[in-house]
């Protein structure tokens, strides 16, 4: 059994993780920042935490994260301003990982997307570009820290069914269902063999726990 905080509760990956790990005994904290949302995330096995991630300082992160063995950042601006973009997916994904530093909380899962990189090629005339920087930015920082980190880069998210099969040795993004990246997220936090890597995954054949097992 271990303490797992989800930050971003109330995601479609998140509600779907949430189950995932209170069946098999974990504790699970998931963040939220509206309260309408608290029993629709306690009816996963989660006990929701109300915490504002974009104004909430690093101390205050620290506080919440203490006493958890794990944290998996499933959050994001989900667009809006390239300003709150950044100040959620890249400044708050930071704070919580000094945080983490801080708590003594090393294990640190990060779900990103497929194409995250430095040289993600987004133009800075498209939408997408403010959010493709912060997450670049912020995958970046995680790698270069000192804590337990997987980032997870899944290709495009679909609402199709868990198979518990994935491709990760694809060099293109394709589609992953997202009871899928739940059903990785939980086998990457049980899984050694994930700390320090980068897993690029679509929908395959391969059962995950052996694709995670390297």
């Amino acid at each position: 059994m271990a303490r797992i905080l989800i930050v971003g509760g109330h995601g479609k990956v998140a509600l779907l993780l949430a189950p995932l790990l209170a069946a098999r005994g974990d504790e699970v904290t998931s963040v939220i920042r509206n309260p309408a949302h608290a029993d629709e995330v306690r009816g996963t096995g989660a006990e929701p935490v109300m915490f504002d991630i974009e104004r909430e300082s690093r101390e205050s992160f620290a506080a919440l994260i203490a006493g958890h063995d794990g944290v998996v950042w499933s959050a994001g601006a989900g667009g809006g301003s390239p300003e709150r973009t950044r100040a959620v997916d890249f400044e708050a994904a930071v704070r919580s990982m000094d945080a983490a530093k801080d708590a003594g909380v090393r294990r640190y899962v990060m779900v990103s997307y497929f194409d995250s990189s430095p040289q993600h090629g987004i133009p800075a005339s498209d939408p997408f570009h403010a959010y493709a920087e912060a997450k670049a930015a912020a995958d970046e920082y995680l790698r270069a820290t000192s804590l337990d980190w997987t980032v997870l880069g899944p290709s495009r998210l679909t609402l199709g069914e868990g198979t518990g099969r994935i491709d990760v040795t694809a060099s293109n993004s394709g589609e992953v269902s997202r009871a899928n990246v739940a059903m990785v997220a939980a086998q990457a936090l049980a899984e050694p063999a994930t700390v320090g890597q980068t897993i690029r995954f679509n929908d395959g054949d391969q059962p995950i726990a052996e694709a995670l097992a390297g």
